[in-house]
């Protein structure tokens, strides 16, 4: 049993390093997809081949596959591991790659022709080989080289000098893009020509004896626990974008993305399943075929795992008829829509796409049909728990399986209040809603704040400003969303709270993490509002004075630069700092934390309320946070401006020392 247990494990842990490999590579291609359907529209189009053929516009294609796209996906794989730092670096880097293996190419084509003129043969009749296109040399670069930059950042982090952190920030960047450009030009291009070579020699040998087919008796598999992006864009595309550039076409885009076999599944289901699977069928059966969802028929497959020889069949078969008709797109069909492979599909290869479509559906919807008529169960299983078994495989949630299994009115176990930094506004609408939710015996649900670029797919509820709802909806499409004008008094904290409790069957529930326990002792400010740090009736300004006031204040007190004090302004701009209740709380970007050199706050109250972009203020608290020690305060802050009271006092408070008092005097809840 211990081998058994230890067996299992040990692949689940496998399993999960090779979906968290593919899911980076997949990545770096996912969000460049509109660069390449463009791409793929130039060849489309005014290639010599293309349908409106145009030899000026066609000079936009070469260079573009050969410079642009490698470089924003070494891009994108530095941003994915160390912000715009690594971006930057990145993309230099690949630069040596391309350079590198067009030099390569070119000594391998000189030496070639020579070898051929010493043959006797004529020199036109020589066909040299063409470019290598970067993008497997930008997938190694790009994160390879943000992650060289960060390691070196932390080498030095702390240690530098005021006044030179930009200097030594500027080139040691620099010196890194330099130094990883010479590793691509002398090491990884010849790396990637050599992965090239066999990775082409196999796809070859595969077309050649009619073999490629057989690819489908691991792909299909593999789509159904969620390696398909992995397989599709971080293999399949490289390959295919380099036999674009040399043919035109390439059916290897179509190996994955043919929408046939799940279509073929779902229509079985719709004829000859039961119960919700029946039920459901037909809707995924659109979602999946004109929207390119394909994860919403892996729970079908999974629900019975027979079905996979369907989907193999289906898959082998569209994939004989692409071979057999010679046909291929010009660029990725992402998302798998047939309307996004036909928009791809190469000249003169529609007759054969669609066939292949069309075979592949229906010899996927023959079998599965037999197997489900011949199934002796009774119903066609837990069609929920399958999905569940999805969304674990799949490692976060699916923005699709709702449609199946009507989770949308699961259990919320987890709440997050994004902003874009996750330091002062969202910190501060975290507390009064935890205190909600915990005063309606919900003690069992995390509610925390975070920065937006550190949100996950795993969350059940996301509450952000409404100007930041759209770019948290982009990070997590699983989770429902609830957009509030401002923290401290939102009316949709109770729509919320009614919410969970419609959601919540305590005994149902799946436990979630219990918040952070908080200590019973009185929270003190004097640490964090140090002497000279609070002002009270200050005169009337503008609400960039004083944002640029309570940004003084904290560099007077040695807490935060200037360049961090600027930030505020640059935070503002985004996203109102208006919390309600006559408080703002301005503070700056994520990006300028590294300005602050520890944690403080600033108080200033108006005689005259500032006008707020609308909104009345009277206080405004300046934050610079080092991490988070200020969190604590913050919880304590937002207790007082809700209770009408405690504001009042601060109204009325004539001294600092007053001020300090109703500041510090709270027992956490």
């Amino acid at each position: 049993m211990a081998t058994s247990t230890t067996h299992t494990a040990s692949s689940a842990g496998l399993r999960v390093r090779v979906q968290k490999f593919g899911t980076a590579m997949s990545n770096m291609i996912m969000p460049n997809i509109p660069a390449l359907i463009a791409w793929g529209f130039l060849t489309a189009l005014f290639i010599p081949d293309g349908w409106l053929p145009n030899a000026d516009l066609a000079t936009i294609v070469g260079p573009a596959i050969h410079y642009l796209l490698p470089v924003i996906i070494a891009a994108t794989g530095g941003r994915m591991v160390y912000g715009d730092r690594g971006a930057v670096v990145g993309a230099f880097a690949v630069m040596g790659a391309i350079a590198g293996s067009d030099l390569l190419i070119a000594e391998i084509n000189a030496d070639d022709l020579a070898a051929w003129l010493a043959d006797g043969k004529a020199e036109a009749d020589f066909s040299p080989l063409g470019q290598i296109h970067m993008f497997l040399g930008a997938m190694i670069l790009g994160p390879l080289s943000a992650w060289v930059m960060k390691q070196l950042d932390a080498l030095w982090d702390g240690k530098v000098k005021a006044g030179f952190e930009m200097l030594v920030n500027q080139f040691s960047a620099g010196i890194t893009a330099f130094v990883m450009a010479v590793v691509g030009f002398f090491a990884v291009a010849r790396v990637v020509n050599a992965i090239t070579d066999v990775a082409s020699n196999i796809v070859e040998t595969l077309v050649n004896n009619n073999l490629l087919p057989l690819t489908s008796v691991f792909i299909e598999p593999a789509k159904v626990f969620f390696l398909n992006n992995a397989i599709n864009h971080g293999a399949l595309t490289p390959l295919g974008i380099q036999e674009v550039s040399e043919n035109g076409k390439s059916v290897l885009f179509l190996l994955e993305a043919n929408p046939g076999p799940g279509l073929g599944i779902l229509l079985a289901f719709t004829f000859f399943g039961k119960g919700l699977a029946r039920a459901s069928a037909p809707g995924a059966a659109l979602i999946h075929f004109f929207g390119g969802i394909h994860e919403i028929y892996f729970p079908y497959v999974l629900m019975k795992p027979k079905l996979i020889l369907a989907v193999v069949a289906g898959g082998a078969t569209g994939v004989a008829v692409n071979v057999a008709f010679d046909t291929g797109l010009r660029a990725p069909a992402s998302p798998g829509s047939i309307i996004a492979v036909f928009a791809q599909t190469a000249k003169g290869s529609y007759f054969g796409v669609a066939l292949s479509v069309l075979a592949s559906a229906a010899v996927t919807f023959a079998i599965a049909s037999l197997l489900l008529k011949t199934d002796r169960a009774e119903d066609d299983g837990d069609l929920a728990a399958a999905t569940a078994r999805m969304e674990a495989t799949k490692g976060r949630k699916s923005s699709v399986a709702s449609m199946l299994t009507g989770s949308g009115t699961g259990p919320i176990n987890s709440i997050v209040f994004a902003c874009d930094a996750g330091m002062g506004s969202s910190a501060m609408g975290a507390s009064v809603l935890r205190k909600k939710i915990r005063a309606a015996g919900f003690a069992d649900i995390s509610v925390v704040n975070k920065a937006i670029s550190n949100l996950t797919d795993d969350i059940d509820l996301v509450v952000t400003h409404q100007d930041l709802t759209a770019r948290a909806e982009q990070r997590t499409p699983s989770a429902q969303h609830v957009s509030v004008e401002n923290f401290m008094n939102s009316p949709r904290y109770d729509e919320i709270v009614e919410l969970v409790k419609q959601r919540n069957d305590a005994a149902a529930a799946t436990p979630a993490a219990a918040a952070p326990a908080e200590s019973d002792a009185p929270v003190s400010a004097d640490s964090l509002l140090p002497e000279g740090s609070l002002v009270l009736d200050a005169p009337s300004e503008s609400r960039d004075e004083a944002i640029t006031r309570a940004g003084a204040l904290l560099v007077a007190s040695g807490a935060a630069d200037q360049a961090y004090a600027d930030a505020m302004h640059t935070r503002e701009a985004s996203v109102s700092t208006y919390m309600g209740n006559l408080l703002a709380i301005p503070h700056g970007t994520n990006d300028a934390k590294s300005g602050v050199s520890r944690t403080a706050i600033t108080f200033v109250r108006y005689a005259e309320p500032v006008d707020w972009k609308g909104k009345e203020v009277t206080f405004v608290i300046g934050i610079a946070s080092a991490g988070n020690e200020h969190l604590k305060l913050l919880a304590k802050i937002a207790e007082i401006f809700v209770d009408p009271d405690q504001v009042a006092r601060l109204e009325a408070a004539g001294t600092e020392s007053e001020v300090r008092a109703i500041l510090g005097a709270l027992q956490p809840a």
